[in-house]
């Protein structure tokens, strides 16, 4: 019998899934309904599914009719892709009428929001799945790999290094994640991947965290500093946007065209604002360190404004060293070219016995996003069930232990301090759950 899904929240990250279950699992899956507080998008998504994908329209609900969806179509799962500050309410609604839960990461964004969803998930005994496309990735499952088997012995310590380019890093400082209120800034938006990437190859959870950073290269004053004397809002019909190279010109992509431009007359968000306007209050130069349960740390740091995109990170242990670099394709988001989102054009992995001669670990990457990745994380969530020997499908556990070593590291930034995590919110380890 198939589950029926409905999906909430149209935006930019949607059509992953929603593109997915129309194209590839029409026999275990059936799409019934979308659900936004716009109707242009809600429009375009159904055209997409009709033009792009030879699926049939689907019914349509603004947000006030959430509930009214669930009651009219009776979907098995919702599939939560709204902006983050809102994952919480849809996720603890679907929950409690009856429905089991996808979300997007991270998700939700402090820990009051979090606690709420614990909380619903004891009440209502349902399900939530978080949807780590990181973990699926072969380079990170074969990382996780190499830990299992021992190679290194037990890790004591991670140094993990991220670098955004001033393509996609800027992209998060043009919209709606340019705000704490709707993102809970880089350390809980993006950086949960990352966080939730330690946890995985490690398997313990986070417990102390000190952050040091701020908003160093984005922002009117910053760029004021660096002696620049034109500004402006938003690109959109703006001179001033045609020579800046941190522009995004909406207009010349028919995608975000119809995705953002065309519908704007509803809510006035804008897809295109300036990187160095008023009002950002992100950071986008991170340092954090982070002791974990099992007495490991990490140090770790992101930076959105490089010339380069990717990452590097290394595991030290008891018998040895794990190095991973990886270069990835960089990209705008929700630009209509979804096979290059996370694309690794350079990937080396290398084992450092103690006593033995270093070697380097072949990767078998597959096609699409993130070396294949993308395409395992959507059997694993709209296929047919296999065991996982890696154990990679993200619980709501999982989801909230990546966000709150990012939130902790928010009330450092705040305070200057370290900060326990056990103090934000006590959780239940992995194990209590089962």
């Amino acid at each position: 019998m198939r589950k029926k899904y409905a999906l909430v929240g149209t935006g930019g990250r949607a059509e992953f899934f929603y593109g997915a279950i129309a194209q590839d699992f029409q026999k275990t899956c059936e799409l019934v309904a979308f659900c936004d507080s716009n109707l242009t998008r809600q429009h375009y998504a159904n055209r997409l599914l009709q033009e792009k994908y030879q699926h049939k329209p689907i019914a349509i609900y603004l947000a006030h009719q959430f509930e009214k969806m669930i009651s009219d179509n009776k979907p098995d799962i919702v599939i939560v892709t709204s902006v983050d500050r809102t994952h919480h309410t849809y996720i603890i609604k679907a929950l409690e009428l009856g429905c089991d839960v996808i979300t997007e990461k991270p998700i939700t964004i402090d820990q009051n929001k979090a606690k709420a969803i614990v909380d619903a998930v004891e009440r209502t005994n349902g399900k939530i799945r978080v949807a780590f496309n990181y973990r699926y990735a072969p380079h990170h499952t074969k990382l996780r790999e190499l830990i299992q088997n021992d190679t290194i012995g037990q890790v004591f310590s991670v140094h993990f290094e991220w670098a955004l380019d001033t393509q996609h890093g800027a992209d998060y400082f043009r919209r709606w994640h340019r705000n704490k209120t709707n993102s809970g800034g880089l350390l809980v938006h993006k950086s949960t991947h990352h966080f939730d990437l330690v946890n995985f190859w490690l398997g313990t959870q986070p417990e102390t965290v000190y952050a040091a950073g701020g908003l160093r290269f984005y922002g009117k004053e910053n760029a004021e500093e660096r002696g620049e004397r034109y500004f402006y809002q938003r690109a959109y019909q703006n001179k001033h946007a045609k020579s800046d190279p941190f522009a995004l010109d909406l207009s010349a992509n028919q995608h975000l065209k119809a995705m953002y431009l065309d519908a704007e007359e509803e809510d006035g968000y804008q897809r295109d604002q300036s990187v160095f306007g008023d009002g950002i209050d992100i950071e986008d130069t991170l340092a954090v360190l982070v002791t974990y349960q099992n007495k490991a740390v990490l140090t770790y740091s992101l930076n959105a404004y490089l010339p380069w995109e990717g990452f590097s990170v290394a595991l030290n242990g008891s018998k040895g060293r794990l190095e991973l670099m990886v270069r990835e394709r960089s990209y705008i988001n929700s630009s209509g070219k979804k096979q290059e989102e996370g694309q690794a054009e350079f990937i080396a992995l290398r084992v450092l016995p103690m006593f033995d001669e270093p070697y380097d670990v072949p990767i078998k990457m597959g096609s699409g996003g993130h070396g294949g990745g993308d395409q395992i994380l959507l059997q694993d969530l709209f296929g047919e069930e296999k065991v996982d020997r890696f154990k990679r499908a993200a619980t709501h556990i999982d989801g909230i232990q990546s966000i709150m070593t990012g939130i902790a590291g928010n009330h450092s930034l705040k305070t200057g301090l370290p900060v326990k995590i056990d103090d934000l919110l006590k959780l239940p380890s992995q194990k209590e759950l089962k």
